[in-house]
């Protein structure tokens, strides 16, 4: 029997290595490989925005993970998400936002959600997809976004325990206020796994895990 194949596009290297456990873990059977450009977050970063030059090389970095025999793409930076979107009429395979499945998840959990982000061109994007999934399915949603100003810096530069510090202290900030709590990028979410259950008040949802559990209803 062939296995299904599976790309991913990542702006970040230092994502490869939790997607790679996750698909052992839950996707054992899948072939998976990786293509992964971490210019095209720089110049999001760098522009403050996702420019058109920027949102075709997204596209392009698709169509090549399709050319090498892809059955399946998942794109696992939520920045860049409105590129993705673009892409899905154009590819012959689906493809997906990483965000995708935990912004259908949120929406089903309560009506008042937290957004937390370490950049802003990722939470305006991730809002908006949840927002536009409510509305798909019916349900209305409030919606309160922090932005963890620096923390992406930090992880960046190596300095994991900055950034922890500084979503686990948005994580208990909005867990009194809100009914679910969305992660709004991949790279928050080791975070999670380092709470203590005072911590978790109210659920939080991470992008990769639940990206990977619906991949896996669908290969």
């Amino acid at each position: 029997m062939a296995y299904k194949k599976l790309g991913m596009v990542h702006t970040s290297a230092a994502l490869v290595p939790m997607f790679e456990q996750l698909c052992q873990k839950i996707l054992p059977e899948i072939d998976l490989f990786h293509i992964t450009d971490d210019s095209l977050i720089k110049d999001v970063i760098e522009r403050n925005a996702l420019t058109p030059a920027t949102s075709r090389r997204v596209v392009e970095h698709i169509a090549s993970a399709e050319s090498a025999g892809a059955d399946y793409i998942l794109v696992t930076c939520s920045s860049i998400g409105p590129a993705v979107e673009a892409a899905i009429p154009l590819i012959g395979v689906p493809v997906l936002r990483v965000d995708q499945p935990m912004a259908d998840h949120a929406v089903k959990m309560g009506g008042h959600i937290g957004v937390i982000a370490t950049l802003p061109t990722t939470l305006a994007p991730t809002a908006d997809l949840i927002r536009r999934r409510a509305a798909a399915a019916g349900v209305s949603v409030e919606i309160t976004e922090r932005l963890c100003e620096g923390a992406f810096q930090a992880w960046i530069t190596g300095d994991t325990e900055k950034h922890d510090a500084m979503v686990q202290a948005a994580l208990k900030e909005l867990a009194g206020q809100t009914d679910v709590i969305a992660l709004a990028q991949a790279s928050m979410a080791r975070v999670v796994e380092r709470l203590d259950d005072s911590d978790r008040q109210v659920p939080i949802l991470a992008s990769p895990p639940l990206a990977i559990d619906y991949l896996k209803t669908i290969l």
